[in-house]
């Protein structure tokens, strides 16, 4: 009998907050065929990494305002290319409005469109990329440091920091940090910084293996790495809204 009552007096369900990846699809058009063939071709490359992936919708760079029957068809054009939208980014008042209809939810934290980057010279690229050294942590808070592998389904977060990593960071595995991301070893798995939109973060690696690379939400997916980065040390950083790399020391 005692059993019986701490299992019914025991709590049904926790409620935990946690840092959640979601891919974010900012619409410039509200045609699902488009929409579905964009994406098919972006996630070309690598369709079981995007396989059933959930989608955060912003609406913020429409000229025109959308309805609900314009953006039901939007999302079944993204479940026909494989994955399954939850909710709408708060950077358009129509979330708001939305969301309620479509049964979806209002998620923050996405950056809103910034203008287009400007044209920079091959003077000005390189002069961007020379100083390899970071910002300071965010709020002066050190760096968090792992110092063993990060295994396949292992995620590492650097929450309001850097994180650095000592050791390898498997295939599967995912490291991730509101500041800069620094891995003394291989880099096989993810890796992903200023995930709270810091467009200044940096990712550092020993040796660039990576299966994907994000800063600031903008991301790269590496189903073939290029000759001239695998296996080196290399740097990525964000140049408006372009991820780029570099060999560090090159």
């Amino acid at each position: 009998m005692k059993k019986a009552a701490d299992a019914s007096s025991a709590s049904a369900i926790d409620l935990r907050f946690g840092q959640v990846g979601l891919l974010q699809v900012r619409l410039r058009t509200m045609n699902p065929g488009t929409i579905l063939d964009e994406l098919s071709g972006r996630i070309a490359s690598a369709p079981q990494f995007f396989q059933r992936t959930g989608v955060c919708l912003d609406l913020s760079a429409l000229e025109q305002e959308p309805d609900g029957v314009e953006l039901r068809g939007v999302i079944d054009a993204v479940r026909r290319a494989g994955m399954i939208t939850v909710g709408l980014a708060d950077t358009s008042p129509l979330s708001d409005t939305l969301a309620p209809e479509l049964g979806l939810a209002v998620l923050g934290g996405f950056r809103q469109l910034s203008r287009p980057p400007e044209q920079k010279t091959a003077k000005a690229q390189t002069e961007a990329h020379k100083a390899v050294e970071p910002p300071p942590p965010q709020g002066g808070v050190p760096a968090l440091i792992h110092a063993q592998t990060v295994r396949s389904g292992q995620r590492v977060y650097g929450r309001d920091r850097d994180l650095v990593v000592t050791a390898t960071v498997g295939a599967g595995a995912e490291v991730m940090a509101d500041g800069c991301v620094h891995i003394y070893g291989a880099l096989r798995g993810r890796a992903m910084a200023g995930v709270r939109g810091d467009a200044t973060a940096r990712v550092f690696c020993q040796e660039f293996r990576a299966e994907l690379v994000a800063i600031a939400g903008v991301f790269r997916v590496f189903e073939t790495l290029p000759a001239e980065l695998a296996g080196q040390p290399v740097q990525a950083w964000l140049d408006g809204e372009e991820l780029r790399f570099t060999r560090i020391g090159a």
